[in-house]
């Protein structure tokens, strides 16, 4: 095998949560690159099909399912329709993710409640009913999206919900990799630093001192250079690789 063919993913299907917009989109796009044919898991039917067709448009094999990751029934039947169409589920890639944008003292219980159901209930959801299949089928690989936030407190848009949800993904990474390891299932997570997304208004005047003057590469990133890192581990160049949680973000946390 040369050192390319270990990133291949051929003959693999990737499923992507929240694939449909941001960094998820990216991260279809460059695993279908790879060789997967990609199954996008997400609410809005409409976007994902313009999704899809622009990923069928560049020769990627894939599929849109309909899906609510933070209700445990909608997760567990979606498992059975991508395992039916697809064959299988080789990659995990939980992608998808929610955040508000205030003081603490202002959290209201529902805006607590909807970080936490989505960024880690939905993770957990999707871990166990695809890492069920997973362990019952020889393995897998599954990638957990999490953040800088999981280790520092953003500046200045407070987000303490998100914060807290991020630092439980990338614990929950570690304790499913010690676990599931036996099981022949990786689990890893992504930590991207500030990326320009639909969420994420990183080149907003008001941000650049902190989001930008005090990243070491002096920018931010787009989701087209974080995604390389997911076909990176969900491939078989990361083959020795599980628990750890890959920092992306241009040397900010080195402060």
């Amino acid at each position: 095998m040369s050192v390319l063919d270990a990133f291949s993913l051929s003959d693999r299907v990737a499923v992507v949560t929240g694939g449909n917009r941001g960094l998820g989109r990216s991260f279809a796009l460059a695993l279908g690159q790879a060789g997967a044919s990609v199954a996008i898991l997400a609410r809005d039917t409409v976007k994902t099909d313009e999704v899809l067709d622009e990923l069928k448009a560049r020769g990627v094999r894939a599929r849109g399912f309909r899906a609510d990751v933070a209700r445990r029934p909608d997760v567990d039947r979606v498992v059975e329709e991508i395992v039916a169409e697809m064959g299988g589920v080789d990659v995990l890639v939980n992608n998808a993710g929610t955040c508000v944008h205030r003081p603490a003292l202002e959290v209201t219980d529902t805006e607590w409640q909807e970080v936490i159901d989505v960024n880690v209930t939905g993770v957990w959801n999707c871990c166990q009913a695809f890492g069920t299949y997973m362990a019952a089928n020889g393995g897998g690989n599954i990638i957990n999206i999490g953040s800088i936030s999981g280790q520092i407190v953003n500046r200045p848009q407070w987000q303490p919900g998100y914060n807290a949800s991020k630092a439980a993904v990338h614990q929950l990474t570690k304790s499913l990799a010690a676990e599931w390891a036996p099981l022949g299932i990786r689990v890893n997570a992504l930590a991207p630093g500030y990326v320009k997304t639909e969420m994420a208004p990183v080149d907003r005047p008001e941000f650049r001192q902190h989001w930008i003057e005090d990243v070491p590469m002096k920018r931010y990133a787009t989701p087209e250079e974080i995604a390389p890192s997911v076909v990176y581990l969900a491939s078989d160049a990361s083959a020795f690789m599980t628990g750890s949680v890959l920092v992306i973000d241009g040397g900010y946390t080195i402060f």
